[in-house]
């Protein structure tokens, strides 16, 4: 997984692919996915009346959708995206995430510059349709190129996510906390990520003795 200096830089790098700021303006989406742990269809699908961005301080998201891009043959729709509910969730349920200063203040950016679709969402094509997944994935290929040439990081922008799950477990997060953050299930949390929780054992001791000498 990348670590928070790589991932601040490949942010950076996402800035300069593309013609007329193609990448600039999917660096805030990038962000999401690794400052909040987001699905990239939960990401895409994001409004501006989902986000409680203060002028400072740690901010909050509400996810109640996903546009995961599908088929049109399994669509009504024209859009190749299908508005669906939280994965695992109820069709009506919400997820809270909070979000820190950083992902706050490059938010309160993008939007200030770029504005918003009709209908909120905070990013859009340049047509004002959903964002493809074909289209950021290529952004994120030629910017974490160099990356990857040296290491397998970062190869695809869920790896973000998976990055973003994995700090917050090694820097002590409980793992219920994580997994409604996140969205997912304690169990698939545990099992997805256990490898991925190292050197923990020296705080664990630490803990237990302090319980016990309580």
């Amino acid at each position: 997984m990348v670590n928070p200096r790589q991932a601040q830089e490949l942010l950076t790098a996402v800035t300069y692919v593309g013609r007329r700021g193609r990448g600039r303006r999917l660096m805030a989406l990038f962000a999401c996915i690794y400052y909040a742990a987001l699905r990239p269809a939960e990401a895409v699908g994001l409004r501006v009346q989902d986000c409680h961005l203060p002028a400072s301080g740690w901010g909050r998201l509400t996810i109640d959708v996903s546009r995961p891009q599908v088929d049109t043959q399994w669509t009504d729709a024209e859009d190749a995206h299908e508005e669906r509910g939280l994965k695992h969730r109820g069709r009506q349920d919400v997820r809270p995430v909070p979000v820190p200063p950083e992902l706050v203040k490059i938010r309160r950016d993008h939007i200030a510059e770029y504005g918003t679709a009709k209908d909120g969402r905070i990013f859009r094509s340049d047509r004002g349709g959903v964002v493809a997944s074909t289209a950021y994935t290529k952004v994120w290929q030629a910017a974490s190129r160099p990356l990857r040439a040296a290491s397998p990081l970062a190869k695809r922008p869920y790896d973000l996510r998976h990055a973003a799950v994995t700090l917050w477990l090694n820097a002590g997060v409980s793992a219920p906390d994580v997994a409604e953050q996140a969205g997912h299930s304690v169990d698939v949390l545990l099992r997805v990520y256990a490898k991925c929780i190292d050197g923990q054992q020296e705080i664990t001791n630490q803990r237990i003795g302090e319980a016990l000498a309580a």
